[in-house]
Formats: C-alpha cells, structure tokens, sequence
C-alpha cells in the first residue's frame, strides 16, 4: 500500500515556480482573445499535459474528443503532470494548450496565474455545469470562479476481510466508522502480534492522508467553504487525530503498521485482503475493480463510511481539466475538456470498459465521473458480479450521494503540508494531536491570509 508521507517543502516545492509576476506567482497571458463557440470550426494544433489514453476508458473519450475538434491536430505529451515542468512553461509564455490537473492543485494554480477562469469558456461552448457532482465543481471554484472542469469522481468505502471479521464476532457494521470506540475494540480484536512482529492489521485508518475525512465525520471541515479560515485546532478536529492516531498506537505504533502494509502485493492476488493480512480500512472505490480482478475469490464485506450519526459520508477528489495562461489555441482547449467530460463520452468509455470486462469473463463495476447525468447513466449499465460484488457497487454510488470535498484556494498547497506534517508529527510520537494542530493551524491560517491578500491586492 502507499502511503503518502508529506513534508512542508516538499510540497511547496512543486507551486513555488516564478514566484513574482501576476496574482500570487507565475502567471502568463490570458484568454482574453479568445472567441469561444460551440458552433465553430477549429483548426490548429491541441497540446495536452498531464494526461495519457492508457485504457479502453482514456482512448474512447480521446477518440471521441477528437471527432469534436474536427481538424484539430491532438497531441497527448506522456505522463502524469509534473507541476514544475508546467509552471516553468507558463512563465516562459510556452504552455501546453491544456492540462489535467488534480482538483486540489487548481486554487493554487488559478492563484498564481497560471490558469484561467472558464467563464465564457463554459458559456461559449455551453459546458453544463449544473451536471456536475456540486463537491467536485466546488473543489476548482475559487472565489466564485470556475477554473476547471472537472474528471472522475474518487470515493471512499469501508472494506473488509470477512471470514476474520466473522471468526472474531463482528460484523461490517463494527468497521464502518459510525461507533468510534467500536472501530477501536474490533481493531484490538483483529490486531495478531507475534512478539514484536505484527501479522494480521486489525484496522487501518489511513492517516495522514484521511484526516479530512475523519474530521467531516466527527462533524467538523478542516477549512471553511469559503477557503479562507482554516480550522485544525478546532477540538473536533482534535478529538478525530487523536482518535485515528490511537488504531496504530493500539498496534504497536504507525511505523510497525506502514513497514507491514507496504510490504503487501497490493495490486496483485498476494494482496492484504486476499491473504487474510488486514481486517478493514476504508479505501478509494477503485480498489474494489483490483480486488475482483486479482482475487475474486476473496471473502469481502463492502459498506460506505460512516460519520458518528451514521450517516454515509466520503472525501470527494479527483482531476480536472484547466486551460493555462498563455494557451495557443484555448478554442480547442475548452472543446477537448467539455468533450471529454459529456456524457457522451462517458458512455463511449463505459461501453469499451463492459466489452473489455466481458472478454475476460468479469462484471462491469462502474465509473465516477463527476458528471451526476454520466453517473446515473453509467450506474444503469453495470453488470452484476454476485455477491459481494454487486453490494461493492451498489455502496459506492451510495458514497457518491454523500460527498464533501476540500475547496479551492490559493494556499491549498501549503495548507495540506502543515495539515499532513501535524498528522505525521503526531504518528511519529514527536507531539500531541492538540499541540500538532495548533501548530499547523498557525502555519495555515498565515499562508491563507497572505494568498489571499496577494490574490485580492492582484499581486
């Protein structure tokens, strides 16, 4: 398993490119100039960063973006986006024509200039907006403003070994997340330790990279909707840290928990749930389609996640599609983004997925996309797996119903490092939850208010 580990300047790193110029730091030209119309012909060349048809899903919609762009040339560079490599395109007035782009990075990026806003992008092409899953438009509107369109949805679900949650007396309902302290006892009940050597993980509460999802569910945001006031010392915020830290403190510390699971075949069939290795964690949705290709065999139990109400609750994230500053044809650029993301498109891709999955004898188990109407379409073609399949994905859109997400601001960068650095001081036994957060709430708050003071000031 992986386990992001951040690190203040590490991830600064990535946004801190061209630190003069316009907004908050890199900026190149606009779009001023544009003229866009769904009507229209295009023509030109289109440049896309970020983004590679490596699947059936991918090639479809790219297939079917460029019957869209008519004479327009395509051009796919290979390769996850390299923040760095981008930044220092936009400031040298050199950027690809458009990028794809983790919904979490668009503040920042809109920020410093790097992006534009896609108001008459989505008016021209007439983008509907009012499609798309609220939390995943949310998460790239920064002050009001559009600044991506967004692309898959990701979710999380509670997954479970089910023969050792039946051998120890439980149920999915112990592991779903809705009673805390019975997460915690059936943890211990999970929990096989050799001596110092641990052998089976009861419960992994994926710190650091859930505390958002946690704090949601003890009733509390990390940041305000608006993306200016950070909120870490709040003490339900707190109350979630120390209680997600205490899962690994009750099986003998984080680091013997992240040294067991990395050593896992997570993405084949020697994988933790396959092997009996991990009770339950709540996990990203995707893993479901690994599991069932690499051990459909394996003895699962499937839920949502639960806040302490009992309420369905999932950390909406994912990428999008934002044209840069400076783009050469942002014509095309906004045509190849509302194409990628229409339902038509989608239904292309899920068409080539269930073909795919039928040659291999395996049910179709659905895709997010952030389009709501594409979702619901989508939703209505999957095929059925039995059990514990079909409650997989029936669970999974259910998770998709109840979404919040992190909004878009201009320090969104540094406010994840001080964040993920106090939950890491906390794993490491370097600090209390309380004085971790309080900590990072100082760091974050300054970095809020001086992005956002540059961004007003158009600094």
């Amino acid at each position: 398993m992986r386990s992001t580990r951040w690190t203040a300047a590490g991830v600064i790193a990535l946004l801190a490119v061209g630190t003069t110029g316009c907004a908050v730091g890199t900026g190149g030209a606009g779009d001023d100039e544009a003229k866009y119309d769904s009507g229209a012909e295009l023509s030109g060349t289109l440049s896309v960063m970020g983004f590679s048809g490596v699947d059936e899903v991918a090639t479809s919609r790219v297939d079917y973006a460029k019957q869209q762009l008519g004479d327009v040339e395509v051009k796919l560079a290979e390769g996850d986006l390299d923040l760095q490599q981008f930044l220092s395109a936009v400031a040298s007035g050199k950027p690809p024509d458009i990028v794809y782009a983790s919904r979490d990075q668009i503040g920042s990026l809109a920020a410093r200039g790097a992006v534009v806003a896609l108001d008459r992008c989505i008016d021209g092409e007439s983008i509907p907006t009012d499609d798309f899953v609220k939390s995943a438009l949310d998460q790239v509107t920064l002050d009001g403003t559009v600044y991506g369109i967004p692309e898959f949805n990701t979710v999380q679900l509670t997954m479970a070994n089910a023969d050792l949650l039946s051998a120890a007396g439980l149920t999915i309902d112990d592991v779903n997340g809705s009673d805390w302290d019975a997460v915690r006892a059936a943890n211990k009940a999970l929990t096989v330790s050799d001596g110092s050597n641990l052998k089976v993980i009861g419960y992994d509460s994926k710190l650091p990279e859930f505390l958002p999802l946690w704090a949601k569910a003890n009733g509390a945001d990390v940041i305000t909707a608006d993306g200016k006031k950070a909120q870490l010392d709040d003490p339900h915020v707190v109350e979630a840290l120390e209680w997600a830290a205490s899962i690994y403190e009750d099986q003998g510390g984080f680091s013997a928990v992240k040294a067991y699971r990395d050593s896992a075949d997570f993405f084949g069939e020697g994988n933790q749930f396959a092997t009996g290795v991990l009770g339950a964690m709540p996990m990203e949705q995707w893993y479901v389609n690994v599991l069932n290709d690499v051990s459909p065999d394996a003895t699962m139990a499937f839920d949502t996640v639960h806040d302490r109400k009992g309420a369905a609750i999932a950390y909406s994230t994912g990428s999008a599609w934002a044209i840069p500053s400076g783009s050469a044809n942002p014509e095309a650029a906004c045509r190849f983004a509302r194409a990628m993301t229409s339902v038509d498109a989608w239904q292309a891709a899920a068409e080539a997925r269930i073909d795919a999955r039928k040659a291999d004898g395996k049910p179709f188990t659905g895709i997010l996309t952030a389009n709501a109407k594409a979702d619901q379409m989508i939703r209505d073609m999957t095929t059925s797996g039995g059990e514990p399949w079909d409650t997989a994905v029936s669970k999974m859109y259910e998770a998709n119903d109840s979404t919040f997400s992190m909004p878009a601001n201009p320090a969104d960068a540094e406010f994840k490092a001080a964040m993920f650095d106090a939950v890491n001081a906390v794993l490491d036994g370097k600090a209390s939850a309380a004085d971790a957060l309080a900590h990072a709430q100082k760091e974050a708050q300054s970095a809020l208010d001086d992005a956002w003071s540059k961004l007003g000031n158009g600094d």
